[in-house]
């Protein structure tokens, strides 16, 4: 505190008048007493009258920046400073506050700690009900969603949403002039509880937002816990002596119901919105807009998609987001598909039970935990390098896990996956198993963090991240394991189709040197591959005319096989049928294969790239030499005019064919000057149906597709 400190004065020794100075020294003297006398009342009225507004402004500076930490970190992921000093930031908000208790603001960060225990929770009755919304687990029951959406709206000039469905707990979040003043349960959708003490110590959700926020502004959303919280917890639990906790869904549910606010600000929660309350004082129309609005505010919102047309855009976003799901460090069910436009919303209307416009396609999921004995390395064709977990097996959904793969070391050490660790598999849907958590309380005491290695595990090459930063490659083109993964797809049947030539005798040929590149399968003799264990004169044989006859499998067969980068069956046959020879391709250059429909720029830049390369040139020469044939025949319809009845026609094939494969048949399309697609559009002229034929065929029913068993096709070919 402030303190009074005696008054110097420096005076003049020269003449002064007699009655002047009396007076100064009466007064000096009544100044001198009422100071010493009275300093609390002197100094308090100087703090208050004086210094206030200085220590007002530093706080206000202090939550600001603060705050500012806590949207980097939390919200953004992009932190600036480092957390010790961060940790001085919030000790000298304290120390002030603590000084100045009667500044004490309801959005300084400093509220976020947990107060004392309430009494008990008040029920809140939400402004709009928070309704339950209807999900399926199936892809025909999405469609059908789809087509209701188009039926009752009258058009299709509308779009959608697709959200991550988040395995958390719902809450409403309530702001009055930008700063949170109320958060409650969902409860029975329409009365809550109030849960403002808890939420209050969610460092993801501002408690003062920024920019300029309606006068009302309410939002839904997730509280969720991350798994590596829940590993966190349970050391703790452990420790203590106390139950272990089962699942992150639980734990947020139970401290979001906790009366003492400290507890729950020692669980780190987290928050996505995902949806507005009323609609009153918003600047947007569509949720799309909505979700911009508020984390131009400072709230996070849930990880969606752009505004999609079409359901089958849909589908291929909810597919590559569950795909990713093991990069993800929280729990997901599914994903939420909504309609964007709030008077499109409006028209479609409430069931008794639920809206029209959003429905949720979930996914099973089903856990189980083991153990991971070892961890392996595999490097693929393109030189990756992935972790593999070796688990002691155990039955998930009625199948054997043995092992996962770990992806990359990036999500290891997100996830501090180690040897001997007991993990939580997961299985969602048809999505491969992965590994969600460590149950870290289960760690053995001498375990070692898992690092990536410095030189490849087969040829002990140099390794460098991939441009994105996230995937370890071995650079050695020379590298054996990379060579046994590009023989294994060059003799796959979807590219050069070579019968004999199995991993056993791949992994021979490459381990005696007798195989160094692609070009020199082509070189083999009878006397080599009788070297080989276990190949006997026939099978020797058998192997060499089955590499003799894929030189003539062409052109798109060929650039399968070459393991481009990006460039799969679909894209081989697209560059093929466009150039027709290898030589028109390698000179074609990024720009002219870019405009070809169906090829983008990222794939046609990796094109030009392989093309580039020397070795690739010289490879390429060397399959010309060996005889392999580079070229694209264009073949008529096989009734020789353009009268052939498939001519130009697209098709789909799927299901289990009865005498042919689905590459026959395809082939057989395409030499019939038919067209080959993988997914059923209102393009599609017929759709070739076998047993088990699936969505597509459900798609293609929805659409008026006609649809063709194989017999049917035949005969249309035929004439």
């Amino acid at each position: 505190m402030y303190e009074a400190r005696p008054l110097r004065f420096m005076h003049n020794h020269g003449p002064v008048n007699v009655g002047l100075k009396h007076y100064l020294g009466q007064g000096i003297l009544f100044l001198t007493v009422a100071l010493t006398a009275f300093p609390d009342w002197i100094w308090d009225y100087a703090h208050t009258g004086f210094f206030m507004p200085s220590i007002t402004h530093e706080l206000s500076k202090l939550r600001e920046e603060i705050s500012k930490h806590d949207r980097l970190y939390y919200v953004d992921a992009t932190p600036v400073i480092s957390d010790r000093e961060y940790d001085k930031l919030m000790q000298k908000l304290l120390e002030l506050e603590k000084q100045h208790p009667e500044l004490i603001t309801p959005d300084s960060p400093s509220q976020r700690v947990g107060g004392e225990p309430i009494a008990g929770f008040v029920q809140v009755r939400h402004s709009v009900p928070m309704l339950s919304i209807d999900n399926t687990y199936n892809e025909s029951e999405l469609r059908e969603f789809d087509q209701r959406v188009r039926k009752l709206l009258g058009t299709d000039d509308f779009l959608y949403i697709v959200e991550q469905k988040v395995d958390g707990v719902s809450a409403s979040l309530v702001y009055e002039n930008g700063i949170l003043v109320q958060a409650a349960t969902r409860g029975d959708g329409v009365t809550g509880d109030d849960i403002t003490h808890n939420v209050r110590t969610i460092r993801q959700i501002p408690l003062k937002l920024q920019g300029k926020p309606p006068a009302r502004l309410e939002v839904r959303g997730e509280i969720y816990m991350t798994n590596a919280e829940l590993s966190r917890l349970n050391v703790i639990q452990k420790e203590r002596g106390e139950n272990i906790l089962k699942n992150p869904r639980n734990v947020t549910a139970g401290t979001l119901k906790l009366l003492d606010s400290r507890i729950a600000a020692e669980r780190k929660l987290h928050f996505f919105a995902y949806g507005e309350g009323s609609l009153d004082g918003l600047p947007v129309k569509a949720h799309s807009g909505f979700l911009d609005f508020i984390k131009s505010l400072g709230i996070p919102a849930v990880s969606h998609s752009q505004p999609v047309k079409t359901i089958d855009e849909v589908l291929a976003y909810c597919q590559t987001d569950l795909e990713n799901k093991h990069s993800l460090d929280y729990e997901t069910d599914g994903m939420v598909i909504k309609v964007d436009r709030y008077d499109q919303r409006m028209k479609l209307g409430v069931t008794t039970k639920s809206p029209r416009w959003v429905i949720a396609y979930k996914v099973e999921l089903w856990q189980a935990s083991t153990t991971i004995n070892s961890v392996t390395l595999q490097v693929g064709k393109t030189g990756m390098i992935t972790p593999v977990a070796e688990l002691e097996p155990v039955e998930i959904d009625g199948t054997t896990v043995s092992r996962v793969s770990l992806h990359n070391f990036d999500d290891i050490a997100h996830k501090d996956i180690r040897v001997g660790d007991c993990v939580v598999v997961e299985k969602a849907g048809k999505i491969i198993p992965h590994v969600v958590r460590v149950e870290l309380e289960k760690r053995p005491a001498k375990s070692k963090p898992l690092l990536p290695p410095t030189h490849c595990p087969v040829c002990k090459g140099n390794v460098a991240k991939d441009e994105g930063g996230t995937y370890l490659r071995c650079i050695n083109p020379s590298c054996p394991a990379q060579l046994k993964e590009r023989i294994r797809f060059f003799a796959t049947r979807q590219a050069m189709d070579v019968e004999g030539l199995g991993p056993a005798v791949i992994d021979q040929l490459v381990d005696q040197n007798l195989v160094k590149s692609l070009p020199d399968l082509y070189e083999l003799t009878l006397d080599s591959l009788m070297t080989l264990e276990r190949m006997g004169t026939k099978s020797a044989q058998n192997l060499l005319d089955g590499i003799a006859k894929s030189k003539e499998q062409g052109l798109a067969r060929v650039l399968t096989g070459l393991t481009i980068r990006h460039v799969g069956v679909s894209t081989a046959r697209l560059l093929a049928s466009e150039f027709g020879s290898i030589d028109e391709l390698a000179q074609a250059g990024e720009d002219r294969i870019s405009r070809i429909e169906g090829i983008g720029p990222i794939v046609a830049e990796s094109i030009a790239e392989f093309f580039q390369q020397k070795s690739n040139r010289e490879l390429i020469d060397r399959l010309k030499a060996s005889g392999v044939k580079l070229t694209e025949d264009r073949k008529a319809p096989a009734a020789g005019t353009d009268d052939s009845p498939i001519a130009g026609k697209s098709f789909v094939v799927t299901g289990t064919l009865e005498t042919m494969g689905r590459d026959d048949i395809e082939q057989l399309i395409r030499d019939h000057g038919g067209k080959t697609s993988s997914s059923v559009s209102k393009k599609t002229n017929y759709v070739v149906a076998g047993d088990k034929a699936g969505s597509k065929l459900d798609k293609a029913k929805e659409l008026g597709v006609e649809v063709l068993s194989e017999k049917e096709f035949l005969a249309m070919i035929k004439k």
